[in-house]
């Protein structure tokens, strides 16, 4: 469930207050942050997408074939890398299941379970649903 905008601002009060109580402790988490290591693998894509240019360059200047294959090796990889990357990050970032909570949210049965569904997400899908139910309760009091 995403944040409403007042509860992202609070939250990113809370760690920049934490950032500045306790910076150790603050680096830790950050580290471990999805975004940090999203940031940083698209980075070292970038470094990995201009080292194969690069070597393709050195290859036609040289007129070494196999730089030039390197290097478009080299290239590619670093370019599929990045996409990989980039597909793990959204996915972390959107909802899994769009429709589903549309049709949760109007009050409609969510469907079948298909059959290849795992234990772990049966369970989240009954916490999720716990959880709107609790959210939904508060509201009508």
């Amino acid at each position: 469930m995403p944040l409403s905008d007042h509860e992202q601002r609070q939250l990113e009060q809370i760690e920049q207050a934490l950032y500045r109580e306790d910076p150790k402790f603050g680096r830790l988490v950050r580290s471990s942050d999805p975004r940090v290591h999203y940031k940083r693998k698209l980075a070292q894509a970038l470094v990995g997408v201009l080292a194969g240019a690069g070597l393709i360059a050195a290859g036609l200047v040289t007129h070494r074939v196999y730089l030039e294959a390197a290097g478009a090796a080299v290239a590619v990889l670093s370019l599929v890398w990045a996409v990989i990357s980039w597909r793990r990050h959204l996915a972390r970032v959107r909802p899994v299941r769009p429709a589903r909570a549309k049709a949760a949210a109007k009050g409609q049965p969510s469907g079948p379970r298909r059959p290849g569904q795992t234990r772990r997400a049966r369970m989240m899908e009954r916490m999720e649903e716990r959880w709107r139910r609790r959210q939904e309760g508060d509201r009508k009091m």
